[in-house]
């Protein structure tokens, strides 16, 4: 695939950013300007690109708006729970477990990571991360702390891996020819070993943080109200909310939910949830304080998405269907999208040896994580395993693994702000704060992972 003004363009501004967020400045100007300039080369009228900047916003927020809605309606929810201090009584049990700042970021994690392999870290990070949050402060977690545990151990380890459901591991296998069981064993020790050294990495810079006091106002800010008697309202409506998620979670297993349709179940049970309470709440005044609790819960999820909107934007213009949604057919044929025609044309620039193969690997699958995503580059990086495995006589198992580990870690929800959103908005932390903290262990299990797998593919 031979590289055009557009891919060159795209490139540019991808560098752009980057340079930007080094800056620790926001990245919305570079990222419409981007657009602008993509829709004016293909257009080649200020009108037509004026006018691809909005559709892709549309674009955009069709792409992010399950999410803005399950968190929006969770976050309602919690209004709901903080009336009666339902939501104190339901963390209480807890407690217990969770002492200490290690045992909450682990305890969490371990929670999220079982939950992840079953039903997919968007509904579980809605359920974990509403339940654990208080808790975790008490303990002297702060939420940056909370958000890194959901992200780092539900979108990367969990979703990376997928032994349960297996999505990712067929979609690569499905693309190298070759069966799952391949993927999941002969990666096996690279899924771990990047799971062990990003977290490791992620919770010792994070502990050294909370020894030099950088959270203490956060932390001193939290009220640790302890309640020993709570009204009978309280206990009913965490029975009510404990066994209407209990009875979710069996039908995701039951009917094989996954995704946005288990996103949507929970989120449908959350709506009425917050009625039932209410109404059991207030009575004839259920009415306005649902209203209320539902506009809480949506100023919340716009408040934290409006920026990500304007910057995923930029990054779905990368991927096949947003563009032509956009800029209708400008893509050369046999373009798989700027992003994986940028992650082939590397590919064919570079000798093939086992060392360039998996740095190939790891670089190629984290361009096309950068759409957000995780999974549509995932197939590139699985067809591209099976000729470089074939050409150095190495493992296409592992070199599968090492491209769907380094496409979903990046683009899965650990790195892209607007695929770690849930995890930020649910802790109400900034995207780009969570995406900076994951940045260094992430690049470190980047590194190490790819060095394990060219000895062992």
């Amino acid at each position: 695939m031979t590289l055009t003004g557009a891919h060159y363009i795209y490139i540019l501004f991808m560098v752009i950013v980057l340079v930007t967020m080094i800056l620790k400045k926001d990245v919305i100007i570079p990222c419409i300007l981007g657009i602008f300039c993509l829709g004016l080369f293909y257009t080649h009228n200020i009108a037509g690109s004026l006018g691809a900047v909005f559709n892709s916003f549309i674009v955009s927020l069709n792409e992010l708006g399950s999410i803005i809605l399950i968190i929006s309606i969770m976050v309602a929810l919690s209004k709901t729970l903080e009336k009666n201090k339902a939501i104190n009584y339901m963390v209480k049990p807890f407690s217990r477990f969770i002492k200490n700042p290690t045992s909450a970021f682990f305890v969490i994690g371990l929670v999220m990571l079982l939950l992840s392999w079953f039903f997919w870290p968007t509904p579980a990070v809605a359920l974990v991360g509403a339940v654990f949050l208080p808790v975790a402060l008490n303990a002297g977690l702060p939420a940056i702390g909370v958000a890194v545990a959901l992200n780092l151990f539900g979108h990367g380890l969990a979703l990376s891996t997928d032994f349960v459901i297996q999505g990712a591991p067929a979609i690569t296998a499905g693309a190298a020819g070759i069966e799952i069981s391949d993927v999941i064993q002969q990666g096996m020790p690279l899924y771990w070993v990047m799971a062990i050294v990003t977290i490791g990495v992620a919770f010792y810079g994070l502990r050294k943080d909370i020894k030099k006091g950088k959270f203490d106002n956060e932390l001193q800010a939290v009220e640790h109200e302890e309640i020993t008697e709570f009204d009978p309202k309280a206990k009913i409506a965490t029975f009510m909310v404990l066994i209407g998620f209990v009875l979710d979670i069996v039908a995701m297993y039951v009917f094989k939910l996954t995704g946005g349709d288990a996103a949507a179940l929970l989120g449908g049970t959350a709506a009425l949830l917050i009625i039932i309470i209410n109404i059991m709440n207030f009575k004839k005044g259920c009415f306005e304080a649902t209203c209320d609790n539902i506009i809480d819960g949506f100023v919340f999820g716009i408040k934290i998405f409006a920026a990500i909107i304007p910057i995923a934007a930029f990054f779905y213009m990368g991927e096949v269907a947003p563009i032509t949604a956009v800029l209708g057919e400008v893509l050369p044929s046999g373009s798989q999208g700027l992003l994986s025609d940028m992650g082939v044309a590397l590919s064919n620039t570079i000798p093939l040896n086992k060392f360039a193969v998996c740095s190939i690997q790891t670089i190629v699958g984290a361009i096309t994580g950068l759409d957000g995503s995780g999974f549509s580059g995932i197939s590139l990086v699985g067809s591209l395993a099976n000729v470089f495995g074939t050409a150095v006589n190495g493992s296409v198992g592992a070199l599968c693994a090492l491209g769907q580990i380094a496409g979903i870690w990046t683009g899965g929800g650990c790195l892209v702000p607007w695929g770690l959103i849930s995890a930020a908005a649910i802790c109400g932390v900034s995207p780009i704060e969570l995406a900076t903290r994951n940045l260094k262990p992430i690049l470190i299990g980047f590194a190490v992972t790819t060095v394990v797998a060219m000895f062992i593919i």
